[in-house]
């Protein structure tokens, strides 16, 4: 079984790099089964995940995590489920705003695709 620490390090470090530099690069990570919960709205498959993430409202974006914990999330495969907090700064903005996001990795050909992914920014 892989380590689920180690794996979820390097999908989150992978991630969220690319996000900040290129979000239609994060298409190939989805697949038409995966689904995304964005701010409670529900998205069904990679391109239409791709168009929603490529289609927010700003121009650059930087993430900041502050935790990440992984577990395995089924005895029957090498599923992983991870969990990020942090912050992300957009465009010029000086006020960071408080994100959570959640993912399922799913095992696939020696790496892992996100089957569930839930994004929430946290206010308060």
């Amino acid at each position: 079984m892989a380590d689920v620490n180690a794996v979820g390090q390097q999908f989150v470090q992978f991630y969220y790099q690319t996000f900040d530099s290129n979000r239609a690069n994060l298409q190939s990570l989805y697949r038409d089964t995966s689904m995304l919960t964005f701010e409670g709205a529900p998205i069904q498959g990679a391109a239409a995940i791709a168009e929603k993430l490529t289609s927010l409202p700003f121009q650059q974006v930087q993430h900041k995590i502050t935790t990440l914990d992984a577990q395995p999330s089924s005895p029957s495969m090498s599923s992983i489920l991870v969990n990020v907090t942090g912050a992300l700064i957009v465009d010029d903005s000086q006020n960071p705003l408080q994100f959570s996001q959640v993912f399922q990795l799913i095992p696939e050909g020696g790496t892992y695709y996100v089957f569930n992914d839930i994004f929430r920014l946290n206010y308060g």
